[in-house]
């Protein structure tokens, strides 16, 4: 289709990945957000967990901090779905804020400990949230990867702090999760375009960011701003305008100063 050959779009890839990665490392930071919420989404390495033959496949999880009032992607995290992983990414979460937050998450076990380590106890107003689906009925049609969209229940549990009850949500996060499916072949279910290496699938995930945060308008920011196509960089103050592609391969010049 292009042109040219598969590993040197590859190669492109894992250059322009590493460079959103970098990027977005130094640019996000001090920022004002109030509301962050948090989520993880499931993918797979070269076969799932179940049927990995060989070391360096498997299941691989993405972690996501939102801004729930700017939609800004705060911070993320490519790996396993463990104790491990969510204290590095809530380590990251919490150096990149610049006052107190509310933070609202699932019932993850690992997250209270977490966040109590990151953002030290009574730190942030904290809550998680549990979501019960119907089972039986219409509307539920017992599909492996389409259970139902009635929510018969919402647990809402305080864990430290003073978070209002009433803006404890998850939805905002899980959203961005459904974004990320539509947008990066490699995280849709039931096909052959899933990631073969870890590196490569940690690098299509930062440029996603990328382009999410500075490129994409969003369509609520977008209708806040009385119709000025606004991102969510541009909504937490960290740019002025809507970037392009071509944008962000200007900033990859070495000779040009970090802005």
């Amino acid at each position: 289709m292009t042109g040219v050959d598969k590993e040197t779009v590859m190669k492109l890839l894992v250059d322009v990945g590493e460079f959103c990665s970098l990027y977005q490392d130094v640019v996000l930071t001090n920022l004002p957000c109030r509301r962050v919420e948090a989520d993880e989404i499931w993918s797979f390495v070269g076969a799932k967990e179940a049927n990995k033959t060989r070391e360096g496949q498997g299941d691989l999880w993405t972690f996501t901090a939102l801004c729930a009032d700017t939609k800004l992607a705060v911070s993320w995290l490519v790996g396993p779905r463990n104790q491990a992983s969510t204290r590095t990414f809530m380590d990251d979460v919490a150096s990149r804020l610049a006052e107190r937050v509310q933070l609202s998450t699932d019932a993850f076990p690992s997250y209270p400990a977490a966040v109590e380590r990151s953002f030290g106890w009574n730190g942030a107003d904290y809550a998680t949230v549990t979501k019960q689906y119907e089972t039986t009925g219409t509307a539920y049609t017992g599909g492996r990867y389409s259970p139902s969209p009635v929510v018969v229940a919402v647990e809402k549990v305080e864990v430290m702090g003073r978070p209002d009850l009433a803006k404890v949500s998850t939805s905002y996060v899980e959203r961005q999760n459904l974004t990320m499916r539509m947008s990066m072949r490699r995280f849709t279910r039931l096909t052959n375009g899933f990631s073969k290496k870890a590196e490569n699938h940690a690098h299509a995930v930062s440029l996603h960011f990328m382009f999410y945060n500075f490129c994409r308008p969003h369509q609520t920011l977008t209708k806040a701003a009385k119709g000025r196509k606004t991102t969510p960089a541009m909504a937490c103050g960290l740019t002025d305008r809507v970037w392009t592609v071509e944008t962000i391969l200007e900033k990859m010049d070495p000779t040009r100063v970090l802005q």
